[in-house]
């Protein structure tokens, strides 16, 4: 009975130290907690035998991402078409599939480390993989990494260097060191987390990047079209008009932002419309970027796009537009749909059969500026991010709809995400959506400009671009294993020991 209570203690514990880990994103900003929580959970895991840390690891993940991610039921119950118990079902089997990559990450830690002390600085490596693979898997899902906490925290300064997942594993170290300060009441471990403070002070000054002496003037717009309206054929119209209306009296911007899709007619059919934007722009010596959906009639492919509206004169299919990627499951394509489609209507979303544009393009130009783009889902993805930014690249641009998830907390871990992709990157980001969170934000990753969320309105504003590339841009994540793999440095003193005192 002892035992058994035991474990239901532990299971508790780490399912709460998940849980309230959500108060560590946006728009809680809890960013201290993980320096808590985290020690609380490698403090209740240390003394586990492998399959046990296994089971621990998968009950703090289902704590961290039922919790975490507990808005994307709004979008499912309010569009998926499938009763609530059906909705609880999926979500539950998606946040067992996320939870096993916990589970695997200290499952491995105990298995080397359980009866080999060497191994104990091991987990932030094996963590390091768990979550590349999460981010790439089955096209990948990398929400919620822990790194992201950190964006107002005290290791954001980080990111310029090692990047989000580099954060993550200097989380992970810190952790480690408190547990070992405490264990064995010996401060030295401390010594760690107070150099990743250091170096979070000194990183952000030392990157070859340069803020350029003039500012481009910029407007994002806001639509704040309903959901269930916005693909309707009968408010194609209204709901281009309302995007005039709002820009019309604020045209004299340099760069002008419209959100995902916000033209929702296909761009082969909307010739007209968009000429008419373009004479708009081009009159007012500005440049509109706005989401569309194009058509490819010869091999019926469609495409989540962007493109540019300005005095160069737009014609259908020209080379300055973006294409977008990384597709969101079920929403923009379905796998497996034969078998899927006719089960519910989650499955058969309004433009959920989406063709992939490249993996890395080249920038659009805008006015004179380069664009780095990324839509909606894709700026979670750091690395095709930075595969898109280059030297000469002024800003990141990216434009979502997060009308899906209602006044929840996923907009604003969207924002935050999209917030560490300019840090890490030392561009400004610009963000424009159809309900919020739309803004703009400097190459630190500070708010610029910030619109409120669920109104038609704008956000005018001033922005400077920077020219060259952080240190992260250069080595993307190999700061981050070259600083995870630091933690087999015990190991390898262990064996050089062993053989010295065998001679």
């Amino acid at each position: 009975m002892m035992k058994l209570s035991g474990s239901v203690t532990r299971s508790v514990l780490l399912l709460l130290c998940g849980a309230v880990l959500t108060l560590a994103y946006s728009p809680f900003h809890w960013h201290w907690l993980p320096f808590i929580v985290l020690p609380i959970v490698v403090g209740v895991i240390w003394p586990l035998a492998p399959k046990r840390a296994f089971r621990a690891g998968f009950t703090f993940g289902m704590g961290w991402f039922s919790a975490g991610l507990s808005w994307i039921y709004v979008s499912i119950d309010q569009y998926g078409g499938v009763p609530a118990p059906v909705t609880l079902l999926l979500l539950g089997l998606l946040f067992a599939y996320l939870s096993l990559f916990p589970a695997l990450a200290f499952w491995c830690w105990q298995k080397l480390s359980h009866r080999k002390f060497a191994w104990r600085f091991s987990l932030p490596l094996f963590w390091l993989i768990a979550e590349l693979l999460r981010g790439w898997l089955f096209t990948g899902f990398p929400w919620l990494s822990l790194g992201y906490s950190q964006t107002d925290g005290v290791f954001g300064g980080l990111a310029p260097v090692i990047g989000e997942t580099g954060i993550t594993v200097a989380l992970w170290f810190t952790a480690l060191s408190i547990v070992m300060a405490l264990r064995f009441k010996k401060p030295a471990p401390l010594l760690i987390p107070l150099i990743f403070l250091t170096c979070a002070v000194v990183f952000p000054k030392i990157q070859p990047t340069e803020r350029k002496t003039e500012s481009m003037s910029v407007l994002l717009v806001q639509g704040n079209i309903q959901q269930s309206l916005k693909w309707q054929a009968e408010q194609q119209w209204p709901n281009i008009l309302r995007y005039l209306d709002l820009t019309r009296p604020k045209f004299n911007h340099d760069l002008v932002i419209w959100p995902e899709s916000a033209i929702t007619a296909l761009e082969p059919y909307a010739s007209d419309v968009l000429n008419t934007v373009e004479q708009s722009a081009s009159i007012n010596d500005s440049a509109l970027v706005t989401g569309i959906i194009d058509y490819d009639r010869l091999n019926d492919d469609f495409y989540n796009s962007v493109i540019v509206l300005d005095n160069e004169s737009y014609s259908y299919g020209n080379a300055n537009r973006y294409q977008k990627h990384q597709l969101l499951p079920v929403g923009e394509f379905v796998p497996f749909e034969n078998l899927l489609r006719p089960l519910a209507p989650l499955f058969n979303l309004p433009m959920s059969s989406f063709s992939r544009g490249g993996y890395q393009q080249p920038n659009l130009e805008a006015n004179g500026s380069n664009l780095a783009m990324a839509i909606c889902y894709e700026i979670a993805f750091a690395g095709q991010v930075r595969s898109n930014t280059y030297d000469d690249t002024d800003y990141l641009v990216t434009i979502s709809n997060d009308t899906w998830f209602g006044d929840s907390h996923g907009p604003w871990q969207h924002m935050q995400i999209a917030r560490m992709r300019a840090m890490e990157l030392g561009k400004p980001l610009l963000r424009a959506t159809n309900n919020g969170v739309t803004a703009a934000v400097d190459e630190h990753g500070n708010y610029i400009a910030l619109a409120p969320q669920f109104k038609a309105t704008t956000l005018s504003t001033n922005v400077y671009g920077v020219l060259g590339s952080t240190i992260f841009n250069t080595i993307g994540n190999w700061g981050a294993i070259i600083l995870a793999l630091l933690g087999l440095l015990p190991i390898i003193a262990t064996k050089r020991t062993k053989k010295h005192a065998q001679a």
